[in-house]
Order: C-alpha cells, then structure tokens, then sequence
C-alpha cells in the first residue's frame, strides 16, 4: 500500500524537479516571470527557476537581425519608384528588458520610421541622384532609427539601400536614352576613324607623289647623262652632235618597236611608227630649242640697253 503511495509523490517530485530547470541557447535571452511580474533576465546556459512560480515569458534573439522593407514613393521628377531597405539590427544585451516589454511588434516600428525617413528624403530628389545618393538615403534613415529605437532596446547596426526600382516604363526611356547616347558616342569614335584614315591615305598619297616625283626626276637625270656619255662616244669616231642625236632616236624608235613586239597580248599602237617620224621630232625639237635660245638672248640684250640708259 504505501509503494502505491510512494510513487505518485516520487513521480511528481521528479516532474517538479525538472521542471525547475531549463536551457538557455547561445546569444539569447530569457525573461523569468513571477506570478506576472518581472522577475529576471538569463543569459545562456543551464538555469533554474521555481516550478509552478516561475515562468518563461519569452525569449529575445542576441544576433543580429534584418528587416527587408519595401517603399514605394515618388522622385523629385514625378518618376515613381520601389526603393528596398534593408535595416540589420540588434537588441542591446543590457536593454533586453526595455526590448521586451517597451515595444509589442518592434518590426512594425521599424518599418513606419523606414517609411516616414525615405518618404521624407526621396520627393527631394530626381531619379538619378536617388541611384547616386542612396548611401545618403540609408545614412539619413539609420540616424532617425538608432535615435528612436535605441531607446527601446535596440542598436541599429546598418541600413543598406540594396534595390532601386523605377516604373517600367521608365526603365525602358532610360535603357532608350542610354542606348542613343552610346550610338552617338559610336558614331563620333567611327567618324573619327574614319578622319584619321582620310588624312593618313592623304598623307601617303602625298608621300608617293614626293617618291614618284623625286623617282622621274632621277630616270631623267640618268637619261640624259646616258645621252651625254652617247653623244661624246659618237664624238670621238666623228659623228657631230645632231648627227649623233638623230642615231640615238633611230635607236630608241626601234628598241621602242621591239619591246611592243615582244608582248603577245599587247594593245599598244605606236603612232608615227616610222623612223623619219623620229628625225622629224628631232628636227622640231632642235629648231624649237634654238628659237627659245634666240628669244632669250634678245631679251637679255634689252634688259642691258635699258639698264644703261636710266
């Protein structure tokens, strides 16, 4: 009878044993009760309260925490816009009391003081100052929080602006202007090549015309020295000057002739073709060489005379 007896009071005892302890995790906190009331905060480990007294009220996160918030609202430049703020946070170790029973739904809090900050700075703004200002965005909107939520137990650690989402129709003109904006950069960069390589074909061209040039000029130095070489060997054996010239251009009239011939597929004509054609040139030249002579001489003659009279 009395073993009946002594095992629902062991049982219970043992109920009641264990129940006076419990776990903590690591990087948390836990609020004791008693009869309601506050009564202490633990830390992480193994602690103990008094069963059936004593109680659990809750359990608060030590680590750092993120809220993504999602804003909608309107630039400078009437453009509306999807902005998504990421606040990191953390309940402060020595606050976690003013954490607990100051605020109900800390993450609503947050996300009305996320709204009001961004409301509040972005209509001040175009729509690209707000790409290239959101670290300002995020500054203006952690200071207005940390300074709010802090005290309530709370550290906010960071706020990051991590996407920017215009209207699409926006951001289809955006990715227009963008596009003819390099087309036109394209375009200049191709007018630019292509000015360069007008001038460098000018240049070359220039500088073949100078060889080319320079190149004629020394064949018909080197034709006449030959000539001049021609006409003393023919000299020497007793053949005068034009008698001399007269052979040299029978000479080249036929090895003339003969270099057409030796192309089988040639289209070349030469006209006159006969050697008489070739004195007769000679003749012209030499008449026209001596008449140019002639008017030279006279015209010195008369720069002389009046030079002496004045």
């Amino acid at each position: 009878m009395n073993n009946f007896i002594l095992l629902p009071v062991i049982f219970v005892s043992v109920i009641i044993i264990l129940a006076s302890f419990f776990i903590v995790k690591q990087q948390t906190a836990a609020i004791i009760e008693r009869f309601g009331r506050f009564q202490s905060i633990r830390q992480s480990g193994l602690q103990m309260k008094i069963p059936l007294v004593d109680r659990v009220a809750g359990r608060l996160s030590l680590k750092i925490q993120q809220l993504d918030v999602i804003i909608e609202t309107k630039t400078l430049d009437d453009v509306f816009v999807k902005l998504k703020v990421s606040v990191q946070y953390l309940v402060i170790r020595t606050k976690v009391y003013d954490a607990f029973y100051k605020l109900e739904y800390p993450h609503d809090q947050i996300t009305s003081f996320v709204f009001d900050v961004v409301r509040a700075e972005v209509p001040k703004m175009k729509l690209d100052d707000v790409f290239v200002k959101k670290d300002d965005i995020a500054i203006a909107v952690k200071r207005e929080l940390q300074e709010y939520m802090s005290e309530y137990g709370y550290d906010i650690i960071k706020t990051l602006v991590t996407d920017i989402d215009p209207d699409a129709q926006v951001k289809a003109a955006m990715n227009r202007i963008n596009a003819a904006d390099r087309e036109k950069t394209a375009a200049q960069y191709e007018g630019d090549a292509a000015r360069i390589l007008i001038v460098e074909k000018a240049k070359a061209e220039a500088e073949s015309k100078r060889l080319q040039g320079q190149g004629i000029a020394d064949q018909r130095r080197e034709i006449a020295r030959g000539l001049e070489e021609s006409v003393e060997v023919l000299n020497k054996v007793g053949i005068n000057s034009q008698e001399a010239s007269a052979l040299i251009v029978v000479t080249q009239h036929y090895d003339t002739l003969q270099s057409i011939g030796q192309e089988t597929n040639s289209n070349l004509i030469l006209l006159p073709n006969s050697p008489q054609a070739g004195s007769n040139m000679l003749n012209d030249m030499v008449a026209s060489f001596t008449a140019s002579n002639q008017i030279g001489e006279a015209m010195k003659k008369a720069k002389e005379k009046g030079n002496e009279d004045l």
